[in-house]
């Protein structure tokens, strides 16, 4: 099982997913990812509460990082169509990002989305400060 999984009763997560909680966009798509989680398949491990080490900490909030049951670890898009493939909702995405240029573009738009995170993160919080 991956680093700093919870257990969960019965049987293993389809997939682990570490994610930022202290980044507002970041929890307003995980929580949107545990409602169409509806049978719970998804381990979300919360970086800002996991008890893991600064190094791997680090690492983990630069990009996503997913891990299917038994798989490797997986980081940005790959990470996402990972996540995608669990939900049923969300497969078609998973398929279409499965063809090889379509996930080599889905890597550059969310390489340019780190870039622009910092300044998203800081507005959002503006905007709920200023709510």
């Amino acid at each position: 099982m991956a680093l700093g999984t919870p257990v969960v009763e019965g049987a293993a997560p389809d997939l682990t997913v570490w994610f930022d909680g202290e980044c507002p966009i970041c929890a307003v798509e995980i929580g949107v990812l545990r409602r169409l989680d509806r049978r719970r398949r998804i381990a979300f491990i919360d970086l800002c509460g996991a008890g893991l080490g600064l190094e791997d900490r680090a690492a983990r909030l630069a990009r996503l990082h997913a891990q299917p049951d038994g798989g490797a670890e997986v980081t940005g898009a790959a990470a996402f169509v990972a996540l995608w493939r669990v939900l049923p909702p969300l497969r078609p995405l998973a398929a279409l990002f499965a063809w090889s240029p379509a996930m080599r573009a889905l890597e550059r738009a969310y390489r340019l989305f780190l870039i622009a995170r910092p300044r998203l993160q800081a507005l959002v919080r503006r905007r709920k400060a200023s709510a």
